[in-house]
């Protein structure tokens, strides 16, 4: 028992000594050499373009469904025309052709685009982002025009001027922000440097 006893406090006392400097795992003053700087870019290049892929994923799918509301409003719209509260509102003020075409349809370009530019990483394509967030920018404000017309300002419809100019934004800040850390990464392969071991 005593010898048992002994064995397990030798043991753990080894297990809990604090590390030394001359522990190599530990001592980080030590330069990393050539094949240890391309493993680290690397990794960091593959978790970047891992982490880009979802995140592009994530905002493109909340941005179509999004759409896909849309295409209900038109549906709503075409076959029940003011039955939905927030088309109703402007029934004396807007013709239903006018809310499907003019008004639905480019909510729906709008997010189209944003995906379209979202997904197709370059700067060509980034190109779409832009052009969603001005025609974003004038559906806001043909919106925001019948909405203060209004004899009551509305606060429940609120997110029909700024939905789709807000989604293309945040698309469009998401996508630098991507872009970003991935000049980051293409920074620190282009910092590394020869190491000689002696």
């Amino acid at each position: 028992m005593k010898k048992l006893a002994r064995n397990w406090r030798k043991s753990h006392n080894l297990s809990s000594s604090l590390p030394t400097w001359e522990d190599p795992s530990l001592n980080d003053s030590r330069p990393m050499d050539t094949e240890e700087q391309e493993e680290l870019v690397r990794s960091l290049e593959m978790t970047q373009a891992q982490q880009s892929f979802i995140w592009r994923w994530v905002f493109a799918g909340l941005l179509f469904c999004y759409a896909v509301f849309q295409l209900y409003s038109i549906y709503q719209q075409a076959t029940y025309p003011w039955k939905l509260r927030y088309h109703a509102y402007f029934m004396e003020d807007i013709d239903s052709w006018m809310v499907i075409f003019a008004v639905d349809w480019v909510a729906v370009l709008v997010c189209s685009m944003a995906i379209v530019g979202l997904l197709h990483n370059s700067k060509h394509q980034r190109r779409w982002i832009w052009y969603s967030c001005y025609t974003g920018l004038i559906l806001a404000v043909f919106w925001l025009y019948y909405m203060l017309r209004m004899s009551r300002f509305r606060w429940d419809v609120f997110w029909l001027p700024f939905g789709p100019l807000c989604g293309a934004s945040i698309c469009l800040y998401v996508d630098h922000l991507l872009a970003q850390s991935s000049e980051e990464v293409r920074k620190l392969r282009g910092y590394m440097y020869a190491f000689k071991a002696s």
